[in-house]
């Protein structure tokens, strides 16, 4: 998939999660989609508009796409759904995929498996991702912290 609505939000909102618990000089975080779609781009401006209206600002973020040294550079790679999943697994095939993992599994609020895509529909559609996305985000970090990890 591209890189301007799900994937980056959630780097804009972990990334203003650790900025306020002031630990941004403990991590690296980016964001990439599985596809080349919109390389360079900004991020979709309902995205931008729906994170806006809760203080996160994205503006500075431009998709890319994944790359085989993202295995290597980071610590985890956490994707939003089971496509994006199995698409690394097949494009990437003797890296070791124990780091990669769905966002929601870090939810405290596991209504969902997967993050939806709100590209093809409303406002209300990018509304609902970032809330997945802050519970998630949350429960990402106090995973990290629970295991003394740094990412």
């Amino acid at each position: 998939m591209g890189n301007i609505c799900r994937s980056p939000s959630a780097e804009a909102i972990f990334s203003q999660l650790i900025k306020d618990a002031g630990l941004t000089d403990q991590f690296v975080i980016d964001s990439a989609g599985t596809h080349a779609y919109h390389v360079g781009h900004a991020p979709d401006k309902r995205s931008v508009a729906a994170a806006g209206n809760r203080g996160i600002d994205m503006n500075h973020l431009r998709a890319r796409q994944v790359e085989l040294s993202d295995f290597t550079q980071y610590d985890r790679l956490i994707v939003m759904d089971l496509a994006n999943l199995h698409e690394l697994k097949k494009r990437f095939p003797d890296q070791s995929h124990d780091k990669v993992s769905l966002m929601m599994s870090y939810a405290e609020k596991r209504f969902e498996t997967e993050v939806p895509d709100p590209y093809y529909g409303g406002e209300d559609g990018f509304e609902r991702v970032l809330d997945l996305l802050q519970d998630a985000a949350q429960g990402l970090l106090d995973d990290i912290h629970s295991g003394d990890n740094q990412v």
